[in-house]
């Protein structure tokens, strides 16, 4: 009886007498146990906790009225930071920055030097600039048709919004060619580096923004080095300068409709600059039509290949490819920097340009010329520098619903938001890499001052 009320007992609570396993009891006295059912003991899902993967905690000092969280770790094990093949990564993407650089310079320069070739035997820019987006737009529709670019995804509000982007377009790249076939390619870019200044006035007395003062002080030189070189050019035109002017306003205005009405459209630059082509080809036709007409291009186009020879339509196809080219490659290259790198590498553009037509065409200049376009050219660096950093501080203050300045945070987070922050607002200003630093939260960012 005693045995039998013991293994009874264990097998309702689930274990077993050691001093029974070593004497059993004769199969005679077994007797099975119960059938009992219990209640299951199965935890509810939402409380079940995962083990395996570590559960991380962020918060703040206490001080600070804020909200933690936790979150679960999408690996259950940290991964090393390979030192070598961040190296190795970082060096390839300096590599590749180099290389979109070099190549549009290149273009830049080849397709300038052809330009400027066939603007002198053949001085009708109405059509130069016609055949120069033509020939872009069929290179696009060639390589879309046979696969070699993705065919963009866009509909009727995509062609709405980049209409007004389409009309100054055309009207910046035709003035800027009628004002290279009347002064010479190198006082054309002289002028047109003061771009900067149409772009803060606009910006100021149209769109009422303001910027710091460090960048109305830039303006300054690049104001005094563009007058000082008009006023210095020994075969000045002020046709030419006229068109480089209007250029200038009008790739500002190009710039303004861009940035209000293309945010959130997912085309690649590439092709957004192709659509941008196609859609100016189709505004400039008519009027390339109506101010030159089929009957003055018939005979100048005569006169050049008598003067000329064959070699002149090599000229015209080179000049119209390599206008597309450039203007490709430099979109392109948007997509890999920032758009304040792309304003010093666009500055230096000019300077290759500048000295590339000069030697090329043996264009005369004086010292006071030569002082006056690199007086504007160091407005224009300096500018792009200034320019940077006011634009970023006044995100801050305008996403201020979602961004706070904070103090007391960690040297490895400050370190480790830095490159974030670079990346995500597009600042890459060697003057804020020892200020701002990223913490990421449910709510947006919080922008702190680093320690060193």
């Amino acid at each position: 009886m005693v045995l039998a009320a013991k293994q009874t007992l264990s097998a309702k609570i689930g274990f077993s007498n050691p001093l029974l396993r070593r004497n059993p009891p004769s199969p005679s006295l077994q007797r099975p146990p119960p059938s009992l059912s219990f209640p299951s003991t199965a935890l509810p899902k939402r409380t079940v906790l995962s083990l395996s993967r570590p559960l991380h905690l962020s918060s703040l000092r206490a001080e600070s009225p804020v909200r933690c969280s936790a979150y679960e770790a999408d690996k259950s094990e940290p991964q090393p930071i390979d030192a070598a093949a961040e190296t190795k990564s970082e060096a390839a993407k300096k590599l590749k920055i180099g290389i979109y650089f070099a190549t549009w310079w290149a273009l830049n320069v080849v397709f300038n030097i052809y330009n400027k070739k066939v603007l002198n035997a053949y001085p009708y820019p109405w059509l130069t600039s016609t055949l120069s987006l033509a020939a872009g737009s069929l290179m696009m529709l060639i390589s879309w048709a046979v696969g070699i670019v993705e065919t963009p995804k866009t509909d009727f509000d995509f062609w709405k919004t980049l209409f007004p982007v389409a009309v100054a377009h055309t009207i910046g790249h035709v003035a800027a060619t009628v004002s290279m076939s009347k002064v010479a390619v190198s006082f054309t870019h002289i002028i047109k580096s003061g771009e900067p200044a149409f772009s803060v006035l606009v910006s100021r007395f149209l769109l009422g923004e303001t910027f710091p003062a460090s960048v109305y002080l830039s303006l300054i030189p690049i104001i005094g080095g563009c007058a000082l070189s008009a006023l210095t050019e020994l075969n000045f035109n002020m046709t030419g300068f006229m068109g480089a002017m209007i250029s200038n306003l009008a790739f500002v205005f190009r710039n303004i409709f861009s940035k209000k009405g293309m945010k959130g459209k997912s085309v690649s630059g590439m092709n957004y600059y192709a659509c941008l082509s196609m859609l100016s080809l189709l505004i400039l036709t008519p009027f390339a039509f109506a101010v030159e007409g089929p009957q003055m291009w018939a005979d100048g186009w005569q006169k050049a290949l008598s003067e000329i020879g064959p070699q002149f339509v090599g000229w015209v196809a080179a000049q119209s490819v390599f206008y597309h080219l450039y203007n490709q490659v430099s979109y392109m290259s948007l997509d890999q920097i920032s758009p304040l790198t792309f304003s010093v590498g666009n500055t230096m553009k000019r300077i290759s340009v500048i000295v590339s037509s000069i030697i090329i065409f043996r264009t005369p200049v004086q010292p006071v010329n030569a002082l006056g376009a690199a007086v504007a050219i160091l407005g224009t660096f300096l500018y792009s520098q200034f320019i940077g950093l006011g634009c970023f501080w006044s995100n801050i203050v305008e996403d201020s619903k979602i961004l706070s300045l904070r103090s007391n945070v960690s040297l490895t987070a400050c370190h480790a938001g830095k490159a974030l922050i670079r990346q995500d607002m597009e600042c890459c200003s060697p003057m804020l890499s020892s200020l701002i630093s990223v913490k990421t939260g449910s709510e947006g960012l919080d922008v702190d001052m680093c320690p060193q």
